[in-house]
């Protein structure tokens, strides 16, 4: 199954995604959140679906498409995550996940524009795998039992700002990741039984030029053992997003240029969706 959330800011109406139509969730749930995706969703969906129950809704086309996942609690990084990426960083690939936080208000719509941070000149993109807990993880015993955990997967780009992140950062990342939008995310949530999280081609753009081109295969940990790593030191709540690292093409790798106003990037996950998104100037007004 996909889920979608239409509308403006603040507004978005939950939808089921057939192929081109848009079925109205609210019969079923009022967003899609945590509650709704600690429940079983599948089920829940298909019964609503098959009694009639959920309507198409119209005018989709001039819909803003926001993320597919309401606010959540946490947002959850893991860094340096791909064997190549880390090489094209100067690093040696980790041993140990390493993690880092994003705050919520960075999670936006997957086509709108992101501000580039006043005073940065070291703006990035990162294309990524986004995890979607759908049932509390606490001390998991294994990685095995990490899948009964995940609700879907979403794409997402974990835009960076290297300056703020490595120069300026006292040790810790999070400075360089956490400006308002800084985390288009969708355009969908995908339920777990129709992606092999294991073999996904992943890609950016940048002003329609190939940057990014890898494959989840190249991921150093797992979706399993990333989620297993983590419960033993976050409890994580139904709705809350894990990316799990990018492939190498960034422009922290220095092969490419930093972002400057007017530039657009898209990235691409394939079974996932595609996202588009303009970067704009700081403005004081805004």
């Amino acid at each position: 199954m996909k889920f979608a959330r239409l509308g403006a800011p603040g507004s978005e109406i939950p939808v089921l995604v057939e192929g081109d139509r848009y079925l109205d969730l609210r019969p079923v749930t009022s967003d899609v959140n945590g509650e709704f995706l600690s429940s079983d969703v599948r089920a829940r969906v298909t019964s609503a679906r098959d009694a009639g129950e959920l309507t198409e809704l119209s005018g989709t086309a001039d819909m803003r498409i926001g993320a597919p996942i309401a606010r959540p609690s946490a947002v959850i990084c893991i860094g340096q995550n791909y064997a190549a990426h880390a090489r094209e960083s100067g690093a040696e690939p980790p041993t140990v996940p390493i993690m880092f936080l994003k705050t919520p208000n960075t999670v936006v719509g997957p086509n709108d524009a992101v501000t580039i941070p006043r005073g940065s000149e070291k703006t990035d993109w990162e294309v990524e795998l986004g995890i979607v807990i759908g049932e509390r993880a606490a001390y998991l015993d294994s990685p095995d039992e990490a899948e009964a955990h995940i609700a879907g997967y979403v794409v997402a780009n974990d835009v960076s700002e290297r300056a703020f992140q490595m120069e300026v950062s006292g040790g810790q990342w999070s400075k360089g990741k956490i400006a308002f939008g800084f985390n288009p995310t969708g355009p969908w949530l995908v339920t777990p039984d129709e992606v092999d999280v294991d073999d996904l081609r992943l890609r950016s753009w940048v002003n329609g030029e190939a940057r990014q081109d890898s494959n989840t295969d190249d991921m150093i940990f797992d979706v399993r053992t990333i989620v297993h790593h983590l419960s033993q030191y976050v409890t994580l709540e139904p709705g809350d997003l894990i990316l799990t690292g990018t492939p190498q093409g960034v422009a922290f790798g220095g092969k490419f240029p930093y972002l400057k106003a007017g530039d657009v990037v898209e990235i691409e996950i394939d079974g996932l969706g595609r996202q588009r998104q303009e970067f704009v100037a700081w403005e004081a007004s805004a």
